[in-house]
């Protein structure tokens, strides 16, 4: 009886406990009452089929809380497990679906597959070409070590040391961008840089990224981390055209990568995060500011000292010459995205032959940087633009500001600025053709149009006056009644007329030159004045030719379009050439027929000269990109003063020839 009871236990810890009425009688009674208990029990609760004789089953509450702590466990590892399997199904599925067309992985792409353009003159001289540049292939042992330091420092401190993604990085930069608020970090090793560079594109997709985790373990399991630096290094693009750090090397500063010292080291490794704006050829500054927090990474990771840090910073590296981007990029920008146009992108190499002459180009970038910078900052003005056409829009310079180096945005074709009075030839030819002639008589006194009275510059009045002096003499009040008399929407349609697109509102203050036009399209305009009424349309593109040779584009001159009479084009150019000879734009007076027209906007935030002569018509404009006043700067000054040093350089060769629309007039 005791070996099955210990055996099968029996619970008495709720039961109570005998007295103790002496140590013989109290076992033998505590063995009698629990024998009685035990077969009472036994008879309430017979013991279940096939159990053991004598034993007691476990009572209800035993029973009832032992279920809860069993029943949980096996819910959690049944769900679990259920998890586990559907995980793995959606994990096989997921891992097809992102590698069911990575790409090719056997052969490495070439560096560089972009399309390559060659811009050239009009006489076959290469203006520029655009296009993957690449240098020498340098093996590991040539890259020079301030080169990978540098590299390491600001994009993968822990290069050697994970295996392709970087746990600690992709977290490091969570918290970063968590705490900036944005993304101002990125997790991607150089392997995984690598990978999208070679084999992916720059689609941001969740599946793009899968795919470049999955190439980026393939890389470092198929190569050693000194033969990836060495791919990423020669192939990367460090911008302006330059793939891999040789190229780079010998564009910006004129030499092989391998004599990279530390400052220029720093530099190209600076422009991996944003090869296109950093490049120094086009923004010198923001490179080298980039530059600088390469240095702070490196004296950060104890790559080197701050004193090496503050040795490179007090040096800057000098550009290569001509590394900084001839001014013709202004043009052959333009004329690279005009080929685009015509043609439609194509694949391949092509070739334009443009109608650019170097010698006015050569004098309009010599002419406006020496004004610019002899007397731009006493005056007020930060920034001036130049383009000279033949008379049948042919672009011959094209200067879109002072410096491309400083500033890619082209003042020429896109700028909308205010012409001012040099609208004015213009709001006149609309008079003329409602009956006016150069000699009507209009009184020069103060006007009210529609609440609005607009002044003379110089606030004074000259009474009865003919329209050739107040032409001359560009009184506003005149033009704003000439204006009045052929209609503003007569105006307005005349100068469609002509070749300006830019919107213009038919309101009085047109007459003044107050909707905004491009140079380009108020220089073309002014064109089909000086050759007597024929519309003109710029153009620069002359022909296009694949790599094979091929005419993809050949410019034919449009059908001639007459757009004014004779007659009263050659009284306007006839007008045009008093305002040089005794008006507001005697500054612009050549040794040859020239005529031309001032401007100057509102509060002198603008100031322009077009003019023109047997071979070139010209327009100038000076002032500030955030339209800042100048310090009153008027057309009949500065821009005429450029107008004028540029004809006479431009000129040179040129034979003096009359002025052809005053040549024979006919109606």
């Amino acid at each position: 009886m005791a070996r099955k009871t210990r055996n099968h236990p029996i619970d008495t810890r709720d039961r109570p406990v005998p007295p103790a009425t002496g140590r013989g009688r109290g076992r033998k009674q505590g063995r009698e009452r629990q024998s009685g208990a035990a077969r009472s029990q036994g008879a309430t609760n017979p013991p279940e089929k096939g159990g053991p004789p004598h034993s007691n089953p476990p009572s209800a509450a035993s029973k009832g809380a032992r279920v809860p702590r069993r029943r949980p466990i096996r819910r959690v590892l049944y769900w679990f497990a259920i998890l586990l399997v559907w995980g793995g199904i959606l994990g096989v599925l997921s891992f097809i679906w992102i590698a069911h067309d990575l790409p090719d992985v056997s052969n490495l792409p070439p560096p560089g597959q972009e399309r390559t353009v060659t811009v050239k003159s009009v006489t076959g001289a290469t203006l520029a070409n655009y296009g993957p540049v690449r240098g020498q292939w340098l093996a590991y042992e040539s890259i020079p070590e301030v080169m990978i330091l540098a590299l390491l420092s600001i994009e993968d401190r822990r290069f050697f040391n994970h295996s392709g993604v970087d746990i600690l990085g992709i977290g490091r930069a969570v918290l970063a961008n968590l705490r900036a608020g944005g993304v101002s970090q990125g997790g991607s090793t150089l392997t995984q840089q690598l990978a999208k560079n070679l084999f992916l594109s720059s689609e941001r997709s969740l599946k793009r990224k899968a795919q470049e985790l999955l190439l980026a373990l393939w890389l470092e399991r198929a190569y050693s981390k000194e033969q990836i630096l060495t791919l990423y290094l020669n192939r990367v693009y460090f911008g302006a055209g330059t793939y891999g750090i040789d190229a780079a090397s010998e564009t910006y500063f004129g030499h092989s990568a391998r004599r990279l010292s530390l400052a220029q080291a720093a530099m190209l490794a600076g422009l991996v995060k944003a090869p296109s704006r950093l490049a120094p050829s086009h923004n010198y500054a923001g490179a080298l500011q980039r530059s600088e927090q390469v240095l702070a990474a490196m004296v950060d990771t104890g790559f080197i000292t701050a004193l090496a840090a503050d040795r490179a910073r007090n040096q800057p590296p000098p550009l290569a010459e001509d590394a900084a981007g001839p001014d013709i990029r202004y043009f052959t920008d333009w004329v690279r995205s005009r080929a685009d146009a015509l043609l439609d992108h194509p694949a391949g190499g092509i070739t334009i032959l443009t109608s650019l002459d170097l010698t006015a180009q050569t004098a309009a970038e010599q002419v406006l940087r020496a004004h610019l910078d002899e007397r731009g900052k006493k005056l007020g003005v930060e920034q001036g633009a130049l383009v000279a056409l033949a008379p049948d829009g042919a672009v011959l310079a094209l200067m879109g500001g002072r410096s491309y180096g400083q500033s890619q945005y082209n003042r020429v074709t896109q700028a909308r600025r205010q012409p001012g009075s040099a609208f004015k030839p213009f709001v006149y030819l609309a008079g003329l053709e409602a009956g006016l002639s150069p000699e009507t008589i209009f009184v020069d006194g103060p006007v009210t149009v529609d609440g609005w009275s607009p002044q003379n510059f110089s606030e004074g009045y000259a009474g009865p006056i003919s329209l050739r002096q107040a032409f001359a003499r560009s009184l506003n009040t005149v033009a704003v009644r000439v204006s009045q008399h052929a209609g503003p929407k007569a105006v307005a349609a005349l100068a469609r007329r002509f070749g300006i697109e830019s919107p213009m509102q038919a309101v009085p203050s047109l007459a003044l030159g107050a909707s905004g036009t491009t140079l380009l399209e108020l220089t073309s305009a002014t064109a089909s004045l000086a050759n007597g009424g024929e519309a003109v349309k710029p153009y620069a593109i002359i022909e296009i030719h694949d790599r094979t040779g091929q005419t993809l584009y050949r410019f034919s001159p449009p059908a001639p379009r007459r757009v004014a009479k004779p007659d009263q084009v050659a009284a306007i150019v006839s007008m045009m050439g008093n305002v040089i000879t005794e008006g507001t734009g005697r500054a612009a007076r050549i040794d040859r027929p020239a005529a031309g027209k001032t401007g100057t906007s509102q509060d002198y935030r603008d100031a322009l000269f077009v003019g023109f002569t047997s071979d070139l018509v010209a327009g100038v404009w000076v002032g500030n990109d955030d339209d800042r006043p100048t310090k009153q700067v008027t057309g009949g000054s500065l821009p005429a003063q450029i107008w004028h040093d540029f004809m006479i350089d431009a000129h040179v060769g040129r034979p003096v020839r009359p002025l052809p629309a005053l040549q024979n007039p006919q109606n």
